[in-house]
């Protein structure tokens, strides 16, 4: 029997998603609690990396087990037994040619930014206090990321895809008010730290410190060193995937 979870995560009390040496990450945490509760070892497949201090919401994965369950009580009973900082919200039984990584078409990621010192804010947003910042310029930088592109420059070194090709179907900064703002950004698929280092660049754009169209020639270079440095990753929400039918 195949199951998918849906779950949340504060990333930092995380080395990330995947089961790292020496340190908690999320699916080891997850794989101890199901483990326990279904009497035998159970692995767990997660739709995809999140790194260290990165946060999800709605994050999928899915695992098989030997017999049915009621998956209500599953749920109630995880919820019991992992710490604060995971929720799961939903379980339920799928096809088993369901992957929760392979099967997704699509994967949304949110960045959040205030402008001014927030207390109430500080921990899951990135405090961006520089005067002059140029929001029209950074949505026109971030409309030249759309389509598919080879991604590498904003690859963080040491990783082992086979191809740095995405797809990004959406990105774009949003304001909820004048002082605190949002980059939301939708792919196919992204790489090691790519959503960071995105932020990291298009914040750049926007101190003037780099053109909107010096976007694409980074591109072309392919060369992680000449973009900008990855922001903080406490900011960073997965915050949504899609699958196939």
């Amino acid at each position: 029997m195949r199951y998918s979870v849906k779950l949340s995560y504060r990333g930092a009390d995380f080395c990330g998603w995947q089961v790292q040496p020496n340190a908690p990450s999320v699916q080891g945490t997850l794989e101890k609690a199901l483990s326990t509760l279904l009497r035998t070892q159970i692995s767990v497949v997660g739709a995809g990396r999140t790194d260290t201090g990165v946060n999800a919401v709605g994050y999928i994965a899915h695992f098989d087990a030997a017999e049915s369950f009621d998956t209500g009580q599953m749920r109630y009973k995880l919820n019991a037994i992992l710490p604060d900082s995971i929720a799961v919200h939903d379980i339920r039984e799928v096809s088993g040619n369901f992957h929760a990584r392979f099967s997704a078409t699509k994967r949304e990621y949110t960045y959040f930014l205030h402008r001014v010192k927030d207390p109430f804010v500080d921990n899951f947003s990135f405090f961006y206090g520089y005067p002059d910042v140029d929001f029209e310029s950074m949505n026109r930088a971030a409309s030249l990321l759309l389509g598919q592109h080879d991604f590498s420059c904003f690859e963080k070194t040491g990783g082992d895809n086979k191809t740095s090709i995405c797809t990004i179907y959406e990105a774009a900064w949003h304001k909820k008010d004048e002082d605190h703002w949002y980059f939301v950004v939708a792919a196919d698929r992204f790489l090691r730290n790519m959503v960071r280092a995105i932020v990291g660049t298009l914040l750049e754009v926007g101190r003037g410190k780099r053109t909107p169209e010096s976007v694409l020639d980074l591109i072309g270079q392919g060369d992680r060193c000449a973009a900008g440095e990855s922001v903080p990753g406490h900011a960073l929400f997965l915050t949504n995937i899609e699958y196939r039918d």
